[in-house]
């Protein structure tokens, strides 16, 4: 009567063994023997009443539990319709566990992310090529894990946040791609007012909408590709805080996980994200001791730069719009580029310290920021013209310096060199969930139009304000044929002139 209860176990087990190679080793040692005296060395629950219930379908394991809690063998399998635990392991246990490990103890919720954590972001953020960059993410994923949460801004047509260490200094602004003027969770009422009352005027025409964030990484690898130093760097991160603005839904859901999780153990560890969702969009380093522009500039009206510090800010402002008109960036005023000026507190040194002197970083430095609304797909031609306010400047009717030339007009008129550039938007540009390779074409074409066009002032020695006022030109790539609905590009360039203008132009 034994061995007729032992034979249907076997053979299951052998079926087990054929099928899938995670059985229990035990099982796997019996299935070798072909003797069925060999099931004496099997664990015991496999021999009770109960056990005779269970049967092994082909192609499946047979787990063998050995806790007190129950007697019956666990049966997985391919098609078992379990979902697999995808929240990390509880860091106390002293064993390895895979994927279809069970957590056997309601502690174990403790290690799980919360709705106030961070957690989930740290594998999304990586950057092995800027450890630095990502030694500031990671302090920043810190204070948001202890409640440092960043804190909202209250400028702006959009949300955008200041971030913080865990000692609450400010380190860097976060810019969500969900909460942009175009996003559909903008916190500012002001612009949800304007897209409900005046949609026919709301948004720009000639921009992605919903894409400002890739503009302002973009902004950020433009400059340092040429070398120009007035960027704050700025890369594509993905954080998760209580003070960002999220749906109701997506809070509910929160909260409904993280009351499972506290309740029912059990049923919470499935769950594949317990708080709530991460966001992602850019940030940008902070820049400690600098004011808008326009203050700065107000004051250099009544009292004047020294010569060697006029010529710092004449360069300065020169890498400004040599950035500003390569991107062709649409809302540049004077209040979003800042100026950090440092007054000489001697102004008698000798000619040893003056010579020390230049070699120092410059006393007067520009931080070009809010480049998010940059990268047509086409030079403004409808209402209005988006103009560049430093073009009113006196600094813009000074011809760009030989330092100037030198520094960015070996690069720009090399098209390797702006193809390389291409290809690294490109990189960038796609990570996007609405990318469109068409389009992202005709922002590329605006762009090598606008760079043809800083080539020719430079050669001839034109002025800022020269600059702005040339014809507008447009770079495309032919197509080289297609297949089927697949249009190849081919290497080839057609240069042609944008001549509609906006209905208000500027000049």
């Amino acid at each position: 009567k034994t061995r007729s209860t032992v034979k249907p176990i076997h053979r299951g087990v052998r079926m087990a063994d054929c099928g899938s190679s995670t059985a229990a080793p035990a099982l796997m040692r019996g299935c070798e023997e072909r003797d069925g005296s060999q099931a004496a060395g099997f664990p015991s629950a496999l021999f009770g009443r109960a056990a005779l219930t269970v049967g092994a379908s082909p192609g499946g394991a047979v787990r063998v539990s050995e806790s007190s809690d129950s007697g019956l063998p666990e049966v997985e399998g391919e098609c078992c319709g379990e979902e697999e635990l995808l929240l990390p392991a509880p860091a106390s246990s002293s064993s390895p566990r895979t994927r279809r490990n069970r957590l056997s103890s309601s502690s174990d919720r403790e290690n799980f992310p919360t709705s106030g954590s961070a957690g989930g972001t740290g594998d999304l953020n990586s950057f092995p090529e800027d450890p630095e960059f990502a030694e500031i993410i990671q302090r920043a994923e810190h204070a948001i894990e202890n409640g440092v949460f960043p804190e909202r801004i209250s400028q702006g047509s959009s949300g955008s946040y200041f971030v913080k260490d865990p000692k609450g200094n400010i380190i860097g602004v976060f810019k969500p791609k969900s909460e942009e003027p175009y996003g559909h969770l903008n916190p500012k009422w002001t612009k949800y007012f304007h897209k409900v009352c005046c949609p026919c005027c709301f948004g720009r025409g000639c921009l992605v909408p919903n894409q400002g964030y890739l503009s302002e990484a973009a902004a950020s690898l433009v400059d340092q590709k040429l070398g120009l130093d007035v960027v704050p760097k700025t890369k594509v991160v993905y954080l998760v805080s209580e003070t960002f603005h999220y749906s109701a839904i997506d809070r509910a859901k929160s909260r409904g996980k993280k009351y499972a999780l506290e309740k029912v153990p059990k049923v919470g560890r499935r769950f594949h994200r317990v708080g709530l969702p991460p966001k992602v969009g850019s940030f940008q380093l902070f820049v400690e001791g600098y004011h808008e522009a326009d203050y700065w500039l107000r004051k250099f009206e009544t009292d004047p730069l020294p010569e060697n510090i006029r010529k710092q800010l004449q360069n300065q402002f020169e890498r400004l719009v040599v950035l500003d008109y390569i991107i062709r960036n649409t809302d540049r005023g004077n209040d979003n580029w800042l100026i950090k000026y440092e007054k000489p507190g001697n102004t008698e040194v000798s000619e040893k310290d003056t010579e020390w002197a230049t070699k120092k970083d410059p006393a007067i430095k520009i931080a070009a920021i809010d480049n998010g609304l940059a990268f047509p797909f086409k030079h403004p031609d409808e209402w209005r013209a988006y103009p560049f306010h430093w073009a009113w400047l006196p600094q813009a009717k000074v011809p760009f310096s030989q330092e100037t030339r030198d520094l960015v007009l070996s690069r720009i008129s090399d098209m390797n060199f702006v193809q390389d550039l291409c290809e690294d938007l490109y990189e960038m540009f796609k990570t996007d969930k609405g990318f469109d390779k068409a389009t992202f074409e005709k922002q590329m074409s605006v762009m090598r139009g606008q760079i043809l066009n800083l080539t020719q002032a430079l050669k001839d020695g034109k002025s800022p304000i020269q600059l702005v006022q040339m014809p507008r030109v447009v770079v495309e790539r032919s197509h080289s044929g297609s297949q089927g609905r697949v249009v190849q590009l081919g290497n080839a360039f057609t240069q042609t002139f944008h001549c509609k203008r906006p209905f208000f132009s500027s000049w």
